[in-house]
């Protein structure tokens, strides 16, 4: 899923449900989906009075399109099929809302890196790859450590002792 550029995160909406968070690993999916619901509000009149008029949290929102997508049985969805969702569930005031399930949503989006972070990362990398080798190296020249046979302390009896 992309993320939706030029999409403001400050809405009227944004705010519609305080305190209530979205489980983790669902945060992502919840922001890009809010994200395009208020451009979609932004360009299309009759969807922003209906958007504003249902005023369903984004939580339940995330709800009702995991639900949707667990009950399909089909693991791989496209943007516009999940956003279709998303529409639906936030125009439609008598929509039954699911329970959150635990599931792990996997958010599709490109992080653009500066040539300083890139170089900041190669360097990382590259001193990590130094670490893990020099490692190995000095595994391999290990003296093997000697160890010492032991002694019993203690004597065993035996039923011929008394002879």
């Amino acid at each position: 899923m992309k993320e939706i550029k030029g999409a403001t995160p400050t809405t009227p909406t944004a705010t519609k449900q305080e305190g209530k968070k979205l489980p983790k690993g669902t945060e992502r999916f919840g922001a890009v989906i809010k994200a395009y619901l208020d451009k979609r509000a932004g360009d299309d009149e009759l969807f922003k009075a209906k958007y504003e008029a249902v005023n369903r949290p984004i939580k339940d929102i995330v709800a009702y399109v995991i639900s949707e997508v667990q009950r399909s049985g089909v693991c791989g969805w496209t943007d516009d099929e999940v956003f279709s969702l998303a529409v639906h569930a936030a125009e439609e005031a008598e929509l039954k809302i699911p329970d959150m399930k635990h599931c792990q949503v996997v958010v599709n989006h490109h992080i653009e890196l500066t040539e300083k972070e890139k170089a900041e990362q190669r360097a990382l990398a590259l001193k990590r790859f130094q670490e893990e080798e020099l490692a190995k190296v000095r595994a391999r020249n290990a003296k093997p450590k000697v160890v010492k046979p032991q002694t019993q302390s203690t004597t065993i009896p035996s039923l011929f002792d008394d002879f």
